[in-house]
Parts: C-alpha cells; structure tokens; sequence
C-alpha cells in the first residue's frame, strides 16, 4: 500500500472476481485503475488493465461479503471477508452509457475503509453533480410510456446515487412552464424533463421567461440581452423523434440520459429567439423550418387521432404535394466562426470551433458595448429572393434515428450562429434524392437547388404577406438593394406556409431570428473527442 491521504496515490493489492489484482487511486489524475498481478507486488499494468475516472463513478458502497456468500453457498471459507463495490459508467457501442458495478475485496478491514474514504472524499470534491431536482413527466408524448421510463430506469440509478427529487406529471399543455414560473427553483440544482422536443421546449420556455422577469428584461425586444441561468436542464428521451436528446447525446436511451445527469456532465447550448413585429414568438433550440417541413407539422396536428404514423403520412403527402412558396431571406453571415457548414466537422466535446467562435463572438459584442463599431451596420447583409420547397434554419445537427446525422452534420452547439438551408424549386425526384441523403453518409447540400450559409441572424418575409406585415421586407429594400436569382419561374401556385419551431406552429409569415439570444447550460454529456456531441 502506498500512502494513505486523498492528495498521494493510493495503491493494493485487492481482489477482483477471484483473481489478484493490482489496484491504484491517482488523485491528481483522478483515476482509478487495476490489472491482474498474480505474482508478488503490484506489478506493471498490461493490456488487459481496467480504468475508470472518478468522475464517471456513481457511488461508492461497503459490501457485506460474507453474508451474500453465505447465502449462496459459495466460498465456505473467506480469505478476503471485507469489501467495497464501485458503481460506476461502462461506455458500451453507440454511445450508449450502462451502470456497470466492481467489487474489491481484502482481508484487511482497514484497508477496505481505507479505500472508501478515499473515494468518498474525491466523489465529494464533484461539485458539477446534482443532489436535488425537479423533475417534470409527459405521461401522454411518444408511445406515452414516460412515467413508466422514469420509473423502471431512471428512479433506481438517482436513488443509488443519493440524487433526490420532486416529481410532477404534468396533465395539460403548458403546465410545466407555469409551474416554473410560479415556484420557488432557487432549490433545486437542475430541471430534468422526461418526454420528447416538446416537453423539453415547453420547460425551456419557462426557464428563460422566469429569468428574464426576475431580471427586467423585455423579451419581446429584438435586440434584448437576456440574462443567463445558471440551472441546467437534464432529458430523458420518451417522445416520438428525441431530436434534442439524440443531436446532444448521441442516442434516445433513456438509461444514458440518466447517468449524464447524474455524473453532472453538461454543455453549453444556444438559443435562438423568433420574434414579429417586436413581439417575441418562440425560442428555438433544434429546428426552425418554413415550407416542407411546416407543412408536415401542420397537417400532422389534423391527424393526432392517427398516433406516431401520422408523421409518416403527413409526411408523405407533403412530399406528393411538391408545394413551393416564394419570399425572401435576408441573413447576416456569421464571420466570426472559424467553420462551415460543409466542412464535416462535428460538434464535440471542448469542441475547437465553439470555443473559438465564442470568443470570437464576445470581442464583437465587447466593441458594439463600448460603442467602438456597430456589427450590423459594418458587416454585409445579404438578400435572396426566390421559390422555395423548404427553408430551414438548424441550431444543432437535428439528428435522429431515422437520420443519424442530421439536417446539417456540422452545425455546432454552443458557436453563436446556425446554418439556414435553402432548398429552392426542384422536381419531386431531385428533392426525393435529397431527403434520402439524410439517412445515409452523402453530403445533403451537393445539389445546384441547395445553398447553405452559417448566419448570426435572419429575416424572412412571405411575398403573399399582407400589407401591415411587410415591414421587414420594406427594411431589408431600403438596406440592401433587391438581389434575385435568376433560377426558372415556378409553375405551382404561389401560397403561404408556416414555421415548424421545434415541433410547434408559427403562422406568422414574416419573422426575424436571432443566435445566440441565450446561452443554456444543458445536463447533457460531454463527449470523447472520438464521440460527436450530436447527444
């Protein structure tokens, strides 16, 4: 044994499944590892050594090994009667994390409390963990089986891990956003949904809003900046896509989820605000789309009686109705990142690109707050007008199951821009051809009728739009001048769409859409750099 304090590397020889093994603790690199050492002293740790960081440990307990092989009549006579087991994360394939347990034993009573003090002691320095939680439950969204997830996969892993919470199964719309807005919060350490992208916006909403009144702010103003909060918010995935959980974690297991929340893993997570006319609309954190995809919605909440096919077949008959809407974007680009949209770059844990676009970022706002420049009025806007079979806007690389990378593979977390997709008047093959490019490994933006652009901010305005509704339109003429493009009329007839804002209806034609409104602290994980970020 080495030394005995929390600050020394702590090393026995312990057993492990029967077989003698080498076990040491090294605080400075909080790590834990042991191999098999069948001949005197620790030995030298080979291929077949185990590790785990201290940070993924979930907890740590005293095991009554004599009674539990007395039991089972096994080992009649115990050579090593003291124990300790490590509940702790086993990475397992697709991202998935799975509660795995290691039990040590000694003949030495000491030396076991040895071991559990000392990592009791350095679970205890991990501050980033939740110890108290609201939890909010959609006992009606996806295959309505939330309350039973919460239940049978997630109660047992916060309860080994001395996690507490307050439950609340919601029973209407809207009820967990009020809920935030009227409780008292400053007691919990987290907000933990378990539902779908809708459950999750719902909460998001009351997060912001609660913030931003106790703060004074005006939402409804464009240009507001909006206070941070420091509580995070946690998902477990019971909903029809999972698209939020699914582009942050890397799958929808709920037993994921779970333990990302508990080991305190988190990222940060922009936000988009959508406002009209100074009025705000919604926040967006995934997908904020306008023809194809707002069709989808819109049909698909006619036809809830159907259940989940209903996106199947609103799907469908969207796809067969080919319908193109002309208007037009206007869009700041996003000259402070330092990648694209087509440059296959995921977003990952301390991830490069959104580290260095957000300081990036902030020395843009530092000078526009001391009056040093103004970056709307340098940086160039651009215009496009044109027929469009979908615009969407990506704040995260909308993966999911059925498209495991994404609406736009490279779009970044926490980078301060989003990467608006312009899909322009094509036949229903070539369009046919380019959804079917979300499934599989091929670049979805190789296609003439395709243009990508990563922007801070846009605007949007609906040639059909009415009178009283065309001042953005109006603006952006008096700005920057009428650029069209030159791409063949379309036949169909011109009509208005709407916006699908992270699974919810936006009528209004005219909008204006601003990154990086607010930063969200979210219990997701933080990935190896061999492991995208789109959880």
């Amino acid at each position: 044994m080495g030394a005995t304090g929390a600050a020394e590397p702590l090393r026995s020889v312990l057993w492990v499944k029967q077989q003698r093994c080498a076990v040491s603790l090294e605080p400075a690199r909080a790590l834990l590892r042991w191999w098999r050492s069948p001949g005197p002293g620790a030995g030298v740790p080979g291929a077949d050594a185990c590790s785990v960081p201290v940070s993924e440990i979930i907890t740590v307990e005293e095991t009554d090994v004599q009674g539990k092989h007395h039991a089972s009549g096994k080992w009649q006579k115990m050579e090593n009667p003291y124990a300790f087991t490590v509940h702790c994360v086993k990475r397992a394939r697709h991202h998935r994390w799975k509660c795995a347990q290691v039990t040590f034993g000694c003949a030495d009573e000491q030396l076991c409390h040895l071991w559990l003090q000392t990592l009791r002691e350095l679970l205890e320095k991990l501050t980033s963990r939740p110890k108290h939680l609201l939890v909010f439950i959609n006992p009606f969204g996806g295959k309505r089986r939330g309350k039973q997830i919460y239940e049978k996969k997630v109660a047992p892993l916060f309860t080994l891990a001395s996690v507490t919470a307050d439950i609340i199964v919601t029973e209407h719309a809207n009820q967990a956003q009020d809920t935030i807005y009227e409780i008292n919060i400053d007691k919990y350490d987290g907000i933990v949904c378990v539902g779908g992208d809708g459950m999750f916006s719902e909460v998001l909403h009351g997060l912001i809003g609660r913030t931003q009144r106790s703060a004074g702010i005006d939402q409804n103003h464009p240009r507001a900046v909006l206070a941070p909060s420091t509580l995070r918010i946690g998902i477990i995935p019971a909903g029809s896509t999972d698209c939020v959980c699914y582009s942050t974690v890397g799958t929808n297991d709920a037993e994921t989820s779970a333990l990302h929340i508990i080991v305190g893993d988190s990222l940060p997570m922009d936000v988009s605000s959508v406002h009209h006319n100074s009025t705000l609309l919604r926040y967006s954190v995934s997908l904020l789309g306008y023809g194809f995809y707002g069709d989808i919605i819109k049909d698909s909440e006619k036809k809830r009686w159907m259940g989940l096919v209903r996106y199947d077949f609103s799907g469908l008959k969207t796809f067969l109705s080919h319908h193109c809407y002309e208007g037009t974007v206007s869009f700041l680009p996003a000259q402070h990142t330092v990648g694209s949209p087509r440059d296959r770059k995921p977003c990952r844990a301390g991830c490069f690109v959104c580290r260095q676009s957000k300081q990036q970022l902030e020395e843009e706002q530092k000078k526009a707050l001391y009056g040093l420049e103004n970056t709307e009025e340098v940086e160039e806007w651009q215009v496009i007008c044109g027929k469009f079979l979908a615009i969407n806007a990506a704040n995260m690389s909308c993966a999911c199951r059925r498209s495991p990378m994404g609406l736009s593979p490279a779009a970044h977390l926490g980078d301060g821009s989003c990467d608006l997709i312009l899909i322009r008047k094509c036949s229903r093959f070539n369009f046919l051809r380019f959804l079917v490019r979300h499934t599989n490994q091929c670049d979805q933006f190789d296609f003439t009728f395709v243009e990508v652009y990563r922007v801070k901010k846009f605007q949007f305005t609906s040639k059909r739009v009415e009178d009283d509704d065309s001042d953005l339109q109006e603006e952006g003429k008096k700005r920057f001048g009428q650029i069209c493009s030159d791409h063949r009329s379309c036949c169909c007839t011109v009509s208005s769409s709407c916006w699908n804002c992270d699974g919810e209806l936006l009528h209004s034609s005219a909008i204006e859409v601003r990154k990086a409104a607010w930063r969200l602290i979210a219990m997701w994980r933080k990935c190896d750099n061999d492991h995208p970020a789109c959880a």
